[in-house]
Formats: structure tokens, sequence, C-alpha cells
């Protein structure tokens, strides 16, 4: 019979579990910069030559927005289409405030599915950028819910 992982078991650390940089590849920049800066109100760290927008979204963690064109440099073909296969998410402190993040979100220009009571215990809806990637308006009331909050 396999075993099962206790939980807080200790491993080898090989590498140290941190994420520093999410990047969304953006079809249009200038439209996700729109939606980001001046729709939700987030500051851009820097800006560099059209080709991406970098906003500070924790204390060590950075939200990049790439330009399409200029990520196939790198990445090489993009795709899109479908439901992308992961969400983002962004907590909130009180239920409330699910609502005013979805409204604003929605006044930016995402599509919004509204809020609900989840099984998990905590509430929270979605909304879609211009360019399809879904976020997760959240107030989560288990303590790790409250990790990231300012």
């Amino acid at each position: 019979m396999p075993s099962t992982p206790r939980v807080g078991a200790r491993y080898k650390r090989v590498v140290d579990p941190r994420l520093n940089f999410v990047t969304l590849v953006v079809a249009d920049l200038a439209r996700a910069r729109r939606f980001y800066l001046e729709g939700l109100g987030w500051p851009a760290a820097l800006e560099a030559g059209g080709e991406v927008v970098m906003i500070h979204v924790g204390h060590k963690l950075v939200l990049s927005l790439w330009a399409e064109a200029a990520a196939r440099a790198d990445l090489g073909e993009v795709s899109r289409g479908g439901t992308l296969p992961f969400t983002l998410a962004h907590n909130v402190a009180a239920p409330a405030e699910v609502g005013a993040v979805l409204a604003t979100a929605r006044a930016a220009g995402a599509t919004v599915h509204p809020a609900q009571q989840r099984d998990w215990g905590g509430y929270s809806g979605y909304f879609v950028d211009p360019d399809g990637f879904r976020w997760e308006v959240a107030f989560n009331p288990h303590p790790i819910g409250a990790v990231q909050l300012p």
C-alpha cells in the first residue's frame, strides 16, 4: 500500500518555494495596460519600450504584461482560444469587498461571473480580463486566505 505524505512532513529542499513573476502574454499591450492601470488603478512599476508593463502585486511578486509580438522571440508561437487551464486570485478581507472589486473590473471592461457562497466556506466570483485570463476575487475565511492581505 503506498504511503501518504504527512501534513508538514519535511523534505529535502532543493529549490526555495516561491513565485516571483506571473507573466501574462497579451494580444494587445495598450488594451491590457488600460485595463490594469487605468481600469483597476494598479500602478506600473516598469514600462519597457511598448513590450512589457510590470506591476508590483505583492511584497515580492510582480505581474508582468508582455506583448505577444515581443514574447514570440523568446517563447515561440502563442496559441489562444478556449478556457485557459488556470486562474489568478485576488483575496479581499470581507465578502462585501468581492462585489466592489467585481464591479470595478466590469467597469474596466471585464466579463464578470457573479459572486456566490462556496462549498469551501468562502465567497467568491470571477472576472475575465480582455485577454481571457480569469481572476477569482475571493473572501477566504481560512487563515491562509489572509496571508497576502495588506
